[in-house]
């Protein structure tokens, strides 16, 4: 008999705006829920997820532990020879814009490649690199090409670790531009990269940018607003790039591995401890009413409660 630790980086119904499509989508909520409801401590990578778990699965929030994601930032220092590389493969005559993650609707990339034209008339020359592949791709290509945007925008396929940290430090603007994001950890890579941020303001990413600090927001799924933040970057190189020293070092103080991890031990630690409490406490409740069967109510679980998704 050994205390249980989860750690819930997403759950179902945020993946779906806060709807429950199909049986297997309810099915996995339900499995989250149970999971949730079973464990001595809850590891959660936001106070976003933290909010979010409390509220779906009946969590009180003493049991829910933020602990973010954490990053080498060393293994993103790309050298100077390579970002140049990166530049010459990617960038025309003005700004290089760049994205990099999977490509499913979520992550949002719909609006950046609607915000492009006007990105384009403002910036003549700019360019935008899209790195990353997923379900989503053929979609956005198309998108991209109703637009006429061939000569702009570049998928460049998934880049891996060698590859990656020299494209972003490359950029004049990394958007990250998702509808839902529990953490968001490209904004920590493209960090410590170097590369000015340009993220939505929603989930976990509004915890790690600050805005005028470490990057500049935009609402999410609003194409202009997203337009006019990235205008701020590479309208005034000075301004992005003390942004950008200024996450990057954020990115090493808060968000180290030595750091993350003492605070993931403390998690365990507080499940050994409290674990005779927590058995006797759903003992209690078994003997009082017996195992409770979970109810999954319809419509949208984000918007109940006064939740936003």
């Amino acid at each position: 008999d050994v205390p249980l630790v989860t750690t819930i980086h997403a759950t179902e119904a945020g993946r779906h705006q806060g709807w429950l499509p199909e049986e297997m989508n309810r099915t996995i909520h339900g499995v989250e829920h149970w999971l949730a409801g079973e464990s001595g401590r809850v590891i959660a990578c936001s106070g976003y997820m933290r909010d979010q778990i409390t509220r779906l699965f009946d969590v009180p929030a003493a049991r829910v532990d933020v602990v973010p994601n954490g990053v080498d930032d060393r293994a993103w220092h790309a050298r100077p020879r390579a970002v140049a590389s990166a530049r010459a493969r990617f960038a025309g005559d003005g700004p290089l814009v760049g994205y990099a993650g999977r490509l499913v609707y979520e992550k949002g990339v719909q609006h950046l490649v609607r915000a492009v034209p006007s990105l384009r008339d403002r910036h003549p020359g700019l360019r935008v690199v899209i790195a990353g592949d997923g379900p989503y791709k053929d979609e956005l290509v198309d998108q991209a090409r109703r637009l006429r945007l061939d000569d702009t925008v570049r998928f460049a396929g998934f880049l891996d670790s060698t590859q990656l940290p020299a494209v972003l430090a490359a950029t004049d603007a990394t958007v990250i531009p998702s509808l839902y994001e529990p953490f968001g950890m490209i904004a920590l890579e493209a960090a410590a990269a170097g590369a000015p941020l340009a993220v939505a303001d929603t989930g976990g990413l509004a915890e790690i940018v600050e805005p005028g600090v470490t990057g500049v927001t935009f609402p999410h799924s609003d194409p202009d607003a997203l337009a006019g933040a990235v205008d701020q970057l590479i309208g005034d190189e000075v301004f992005a790039r003390r942004l950008a020293r200024r996450a990057r070092n954020m990115v090493s103080e808060r968000y180290g591995w030595a750091t993350i991890a003492a605070r993931t031990a403390g998690s365990y630690s507080a499940a050994r401890r409290e674990h005779g409490s927590f058995q006797a406490r759903r003992a209690a409740a078994l003997l009082g009413g017996g195992r409770s069967r979970i109810s999954i109510p319809e419509g949208n679980l984000l918007a109940m409660d006064g939740a936003v998704c």
